[in-house]
């Protein structure tokens, strides 16, 4: 540990807690390669404060960061990325081809936001988003290689969470920066070193079909480390990959079954579930925490979880229709 907020994973990769809303919950991800430096995923403009005091610390001059690489587009993830950019003189920004547009003019991807979080709640939370000039946009295509001062950076499509999702892998260090596709691991959680793992379903895009998919394909890789935005390294991604795929499927069959009314009533009753079938699978893993304490921590995952079933049952069932 550098500080408090970096922490030296080795290989040249650090990991910045932006502090965004409590300490652990969303992470930037840097990469040194001489004196040359890349971002990954870089949260909202209220975490520009923590970067820039990193950068500081770190003695890194703004004109060294060649990339800002964002996983995907929502906002957690990419939503400071625009006001970074305007600091950063030479650095490009690599997003996924179809989520370049939105990073180029975002305002579909604030009225979506908008949609999910409402207006009020989406200023507080996620701040000012500001738009990235075209030609300072480099669109991650499948399997595409960047070099960062000669470090070999790949690009995979890995779509389940979002179909504007890629990972990174890191040839150097084998490891892959994952966004949301491999899930979310919060340290309180973890029993005895072990990271307990928990897929996100959030809206509007989820695809379980692919996600499971996107996951085998990361493991093929045969990663030694996996660096998540929420939140830090995974050193066991086989163990941690068996559990997000028993995840998944428990997310699938309870939303499968349950029958609803409207919108409310579906994310209703999916919250409970899904609350009950945590609560029960951490029990399992060891955790004692109390429901008020895993709540406090998981709250709005498992309301972001419930939303984004009920978006992906909806679009099953009109599909189903259809045909």
């Amino acid at each position: 540990m550098i500080n408090d907020i970096v922490t030296d994973q080795g290989h040249g990769i650090f990991t910045i807690d932006t502090g965004f809303q409590r300490p652990g919950l969303v992470a930037s991800h840097l990469l040194r390669q001489g004196d040359r430096y890349a971002f990954v995923d870089v949260g909202t403009s209220s975490c520009l404060p923590v970067i820039r005091a990193a950068m500081a610390d770190m003695d890194i001059q703004p004109e060294q960061v060649d990339y800002v690489m964002v996983t995907h587009v929502h906002l957690d993830h990419a939503g400071a990325a625009g006001s970074l950019m305007q600091e950063l003189p030479a650095a490009k920004l690599v997003v996924h081809p179809r989520g370049s547009r939105h990073m180029i003019d975002p305002a579909k991807l604030i009225a979506g936001a908008a949609a999910v979080y409402g207006e009020d709640k989406l200023r507080k939370t996620f701040g000012d988003i500001q738009p990235v000039a075209a030609d300072r946009v480099i669109e991650a295509t499948d399997e595409m290689t960047l070099v960062l001062n000669g470090r070999e950076l790949l690009f995979i499509d890995t779509p389940g969470h979002a179909r504007h999702h890629y990972c990174v892998y890191d040839q150097q260090s084998k490891s892959f920066f994952t966004g949301d596709t491999f899930g979310l691991a919060y340290p309180p959680l973890f029993v005895n070193g072990r990271p307990f793992m928990f897929p996100t379903t959030t809206p509007v895009q989820f695809d379980p079909d692919a996600l499971h998919a996107s996951i085998d394909r990361i493991i093929s890789y045969q990663p030694e480390k996996i660096f998540l935005t929420h939140f830090g390294c995974l050193s066991d991604p086989g163990s941690a990959a068996q559990m997000l795929h028993q995840l998944i499927d428990a997310h699938v069959g309870i939303t499968e079954n349950i029958s609803y009314t409207d919108t409310d009533d579906c994310e209703s009753q999916l919250f409970l579930a899904l609350k009950n079938m945590l609560l029960s699978a951490l029990t399992d893993f060891g955790n004692e925490m109390t429901e008020q304490d895993v709540l406090a921590i998981m709250d709005l995952d498992l309301h972001l979880n419930a939303q984004g079933l009920c978006c992906w049952l909806e679009y099953k069932r009109s599909r189903e229709k259809a045909q």
